[in-house]
């Protein structure tokens, strides 16, 4: 709901960022820990990028709309070091109080992972109420978030933020057609993420698209090919490698390029 609080110290979660002071990890990288903040971490990708951060020893900030009824989220966080936070990214107010409540959090990896597929109808079909849903969650809101956080990225040591868009988002690797709404949702994301990395670059951020694969997660399916596991380590494994001659790249988990 809007106006409600974000950020829940929910039961069995052991917290150890800690908020409105300068972060620890502003000194040189690696020595103390690192910290990523993951939308839509309750459950696919974001669940595995947050589980697999936490193994690490990364602090992990992880967002979703209802962590409390976040079973298997809250299940992770028992056992490492993460804050579950309530977070709607299409609320500018929510997302802004976030950012507020965070204030002094030197964030490394900003991820954007949070999306939804939006109307599969064919040409003729398209419920264009879906489709500016779709592009609310799929392109407004990882811009909304990389403007809130901006300066807690820049305040770390890696700089870095990644977003999960989709090869389904390529207008030259498009040969099949249909899919507007997500289609173009993903092509205007990766039209931000191309700006961003460019109008930022003099600030020190490493800013990138990610294709995931197709991944059997509720999105993409149970027959897809790739299991969460092997695309979150995959994407992780780049990310870990990221330098500022990466910024403005669109990259399968895999680490090689796609076609914008």
């Amino acid at each position: 709901a809007h106006g409600e609080i974000l950020t829940e110290n929910l039961p069995k979660v052991r917290h150890t960022a800690r908020l409105g002071r300068p972060a620890a990890n502003q000194s040189e990288e690696g020595t103390i820990g690192k910290t990523v903040l993951i939308t839509g971490a309750n459950r696919g990708l974001g669940l595995q990028f947050a589980k697999q951060y936490a193994d690490d020893g990364w602090r992990v900030h992880a967002a979703c709309r209802t962590p409390d009824a976040a079973g298997a989220l809250n299940e992770a966080a028992a056992g490492g070091a993460m804050t579950l936070h309530r977070l709607d990214i299409c609320d500018g107010d929510q997302v802004g109080a976030l950012a507020a409540a965070l204030a002094g959090e030197a964030i490394d990896v900003l991820l954007n992972n949070a999306g939804v597929i939006g109307d599969r109808s064919a040409f003729g079909a398209t419920d264009y109420t879906v489709w500016e849903a779709t592009l609310r969650t799929n392109t407004l809101a990882p811009m909304r978030m990389a403007e809130a956080f901006a300066d807690h990225v820049v305040a770390s040591a890696r700089k870095q933020m990644v977003f999960v868009s989709s090869r389904m988002g390529s207008i030259g690797d498009n040969g099949e057609g249909g899919s507007y709404v997500y289609r173009s949702s993903k092509a205007a994301l990766n039209a931000v993420i191309k700006s961003l990395s460019i109008d930022l670059a003099v600030r020190g951020v490493t800013a990138v698209a990610f294709h995931p694969g197709w991944v059997s997660t509720d999105m993409g399916g149970a027959s897809a090919p790739i299991g969460p596991a092997e695309s979150v380590g995959g994407m992780r494994r780049v990310i870990e490698r990221l330098t500022p001659a990466d910024n403005g790249r669109f990259i399968n988990y895999d680490g090689s390029e796609i076609p914008w």
